[in-house]
């Protein structure tokens, strides 16, 4: 059955996938951008109805929620979320929608050093008393985060995660999940799931997969907290997620990353994406500058 369905962050990492293939399931989509882009020309070629708003502005967003059935919502790491988890809640409420999807993380919980963390956990709080039915996702680390650090040049993944473990999942495998849940949201509202990828690794068995796939050594080295917030400074990365990045750092770990499970599969209708699948199809994103 053709449903109105609502992506917030359709431009996004989960939500870009996620509009894709409901689109591709014959919904009708309106993918809610914060500006007309090239990621938002490609979705609207697609087929979805984008829409130019912000979170954190509520006229904009109740203007996008209207003759929606269900909708999933994403915000990214940056201050906000409070302000913009409430905005979702009354906008939803205001036009009838049926169900919420909230991305929420692994680590979110009342007593984290984390500020984003915290929030994310205060979030899912004030969606569940919502007079809309709700379903909380928490992934672990997603499989991007190798492209996102991986150091150009030197063959190397620098990162302060010791000998933790996490089974790291694809953008794709969790847009299944997402997309699953707004089509028939009924058996998953009050629910929260945690989501793994196909298997629990550490970070040099991740190394040595990668080393696989692109035919060429990847060596994991493991450091210090103080040498990675160096490095997340020297990239220009905002203190809100700094300070969020070195809490769940020590979270990964103490195990809070830790785990698997079938979800994708039995939610998703699809066994989730393993690390050197992921790295050959996003090769591209690993090939070392030419001089």
């Amino acid at each position: 059955m053709e449903r109105n369905l609502l992506v917030i962050g359709a431009s996004g990492k989960t939500g870009g996938h996620t509009t894709e293939l409901l689109l591709q399931r014959g919904h009708h989509v309106r993918a809610l951008v914060r500006g007309l882009d090239g990621r938002a020309d490609r979705l609207a070629a697609l087929g979805a109805d984008v829409v130019a708003g912000d979170v954190l502005d509520l006229d904009s967003l109740a203007r996008a929620t209207e003759g929606i059935d269900a909708l999933y919502f994403a915000y990214p790491i940056r201050p906000g979320l409070m302000d913009a988890t409430a905005n979702v809640a009354q906008a939803a409420e205001e036009n009838g929608v049926q169900a919420i999807v909230n991305m929420s993380q692994v680590s979110a919980r009342r007593h984290t050093a984390s500020n984003a963390a915290r929030q994310h956990w205060v979030a899912e709080r004030v969606l569940d008393h919502a007079p809309v039915p709700v379903t909380h996702l928490r992934p672990t680390f997603f499989t991007q985060w190798l492209i996102d650090t991986w150091a150009d040049g030197t063959g190397e993944l620098r990162l302060p995660f010791a000998d933790g473990r996490h089974a790291p999942i694809a953008e794709s495998d969790q847009a299944k999940v997402i997309a699953a849940i707004l089509e028939d949201p009924t058996p998953h509202a009050g629910q929260t799931y945690p989501l793994y990828g196909a298997e629990e690794l550490d970070h040099y068995e991740i190394a040595a997969k990668m080393s696989k796939a692109l035919d060429r050594q990847v060596t994991y080295v493991p450091i210090e907290l103080d040498e990675f917030a160096a490095i997340l400074r020297g990239r220009g990365a905002p203190e809100h997620l700094v300070q969020h990045l070195l809490a769940v750092a020590v979270d990964y770990r103490n195990g809070v990353f830790a785990g698997t499970n079938d979800l994708v599969k039995t939610i998703g209708g699809s066994d989730p994406l393993d690390v050197e699948s992921f790295i050959a199809r996003n090769r591209a994103a690993f090939d070392l500058p030419t001089a």
